[in-house]
């Protein structure tokens, strides 16, 4: 596959990622809302709606050759913002299922990939 054509499937996969998390935060605001850090102003619905906002914006963007770039970068960050909510999760889930907690304790190392790709796709882009 042609190096050009690899690095837009990367960005248009990252754009899809985010696209559809960005909808989830929409359809099923209540597992969202529970892993807001109750440290934040405001309430737990309103940032659940505010992430879901940047997450379908950053898509948009890195799906746009035009503002891949930038998008990218932006997604890297926004990744590592929401880590709190990770920690949060995994905190919370400690007297979950064992299933439960390999999912909420899984969800901590997977933020550095994604900040990987999206720095990647940042890179790559014209």
């Amino acid at each position: 596959m042609e190096p050009n054509r690899s690095r837009a499937r990367s960005a248009m996969a990252l754009a899809a990622l985010l696209g559809l998390a960005g909808v989830t935060h929409f359809t099923r605001p209540k597992h969202y809302d529970a892993i807001v850090p109750r440290s934040l102003p405001g309430t737990p619905r309103q940032w659940t709606y505010v992430s879901g906002v940047a997450e379908l914006a950053l898509a948009t963007a890195v799906a746009a050759p035009r503002t891949r770039k930038l998008g990218g970068v932006l997604a890297a960050a926004f990744f590592v913002a929401v880590f709190p909510a990770n920690v949060k999760m995994a905190l919370d889930f400690r007297s979950k299922s064992p299933k439960a907690r390999a999912l909420a304790y899984g969800r901590l190392p997977l933020q550095i990939p994604l900040v990987a790709w999206a720095w990647k796709v940042a890179k790559a882009a014209p």
